[in-house]
């Protein structure tokens, strides 16, 4: 197993209608953290959900699913997902944001012996 640094997950919470200029939030946060380079940013939609407001959102038929709740995973070292947190402060007006270390066993993609291995074979992963 080839375990890697410490890295930190940062999650960002917020509602599916949440706009940045006539754009979802989560759509302009994954687009900004692509920007900075970061390792990774994934979208997740929520079945049901409450926040702040104390309100329930659901995907249930008949509550017509109004405003889910969407998670934001991020992914990368503490040192560059903290560079990140200033550009959440300027889109975000609520919303949670959690930050945790993680320890990330096998990184998506390419691993490093693999680039080894596949310049010795002239190949790419099996």
């Amino acid at each position: 197993m080839n375990l890697q640094p410490a890295a930190a997950r940062l999650t960002v919470y917020v509602g599916e209608s949440d706009q940045w200029h006539h754009r979802p939030v989560y759509t302009e946060i994954v687009h900004r953290a692509h920007a900075a380079g970061l390792g990774g940013a994934s979208v997740f939609r929520g079945f049901e959900g409450f926040g702040a407001t104390n309100h329930i959102h659901t995907s249930r038929i008949l509550s017509l699913g109004e405003d889910l709740p969407v998670a934001i995973v991020i992914v990368d070292t503490e040192e560059r997902i903290r560079e990140f947190l200033p550009q959440l402060d300027e889109l975000l007006d609520g919303g949670l944001i959690v930050l945790d270390r993680v320890e990330v066993i096998r990184p998506g993609g390419r691993r490093p012996d693999d680039t080894q291995d596949a310049e010795r074979t002239g190949g790419g992963r099996p």
